[in-house]
């Protein structure tokens, strides 16, 4: 994707002392970056306030990671925003999140408009509010011919359940005769994901320390390199989002081989 080198150092200046936009090869960048969006509510809590305050701050910093994206001229944005757990959660904090969802999307359109980014969705939409399932389509609609960056949302998302879905997928295919036992094999599998189309995710990041991937892209992160940091989600900013891409390229990514210079 290009980027507007004027808008990209206007951007990022005033950096702090530990890292600026010299520290990073814009030739070196990962294609797609994933975000598991961790630390919310802890966030609040560690302010004295209601777990709420920290999902509508997490907002921002959402916002300003699909405008470092776009910047950076990243291809890919993907984040991890509900999971299939999450239901789980209160009532009324998981009734909030989907109402945050809807009143967000709308409020964000101007943005995607703005930058030509395309919007998509990971997960199964079926189960969620008409209302969020309704601005989703309104979403997806209006970015569709978009071919800038692509942002896409996991919401209502389990990896074990995408890659149930593919296996189903591929069994309903065999049983029709539109697909040959001999060719199903991971291509097979990628291109009835979520993430069809998609490339696979060179970074993940995840905030608030936790070191685990929460059933999030368990097929598509096979090589992925991980950056993992204390900070809570809605402190995480494109100074942060600076550091986690200075350490990928920090790296050597082998794929099982040799390093890949």
């Amino acid at each position: 994707m290009q980027r507007d080198i004027e808008k990209l150092k206007a951007y990022f200046q005033d950096a702090p002392a530990d890292i600026s936009l010299a520290d990073v090869d814009l030739e070196r960048l990962p294609r797609h970056v994933s975000l598991i969006m961790d630390g919310n509510g802890r966030w609040a809590q560690a302010r004295g306030l209601d777990r709420s305050r920290g999902h509508v701050a997490g907002v921002d910093s959402l916002r300003e990671a699909v405008t470092t994206s776009v910047r950076l001229g990243v291809d890919v944005l993907s984040a991890y925003a509900f999971s299939t757990e999450n239901w789980k959660r209160p009532q009324r904090e998981v009734n909030l999140l989907m109402h945050l969802f809807a009143t967000t999307l709308v409020k964000e359109l101007p943005l995607f408009h703005q930058e030509n980014v395309r919007l998509r969705f990971l997960g199964d939409l079926e189960a969620l509010p008409k209302e969020t399932r309704d601005v989703f389509q309104r979403g997806l609609d209006e970015t569709e011919r978009y071919d800038g960056m692509t942002f896409a949302l996991a919401v209502n998302y389990g990896s074990r359940a995408e890659i149930a879905r593919a296996a189903r997928l591929v069994a309903a295919d065999v049983a029709a005769g539109t697909l040959s036992l001999d060719d199903v094999d991971a291509d097979a599998i990628s291109s009835r994901l979520y993430t069809a189309g998609l490339p696979d995710p060179d970074l993940l990041i995840r905030t608030s320390g936790e070191l685990r991937l929460s059933n999030y892209l368990l097929w598509q992160l096979a090589y992925t390199e991980m950056y993992v940091t204390d900070t809570y989600w809605p402190d995480f900013d494109r100074w942060e989002y600076l550091r986690a891409v200075r350490a990928f390229q920090g790296r050597g990514r082998r794929y099982g081989g040799v390093v890949n210079s």
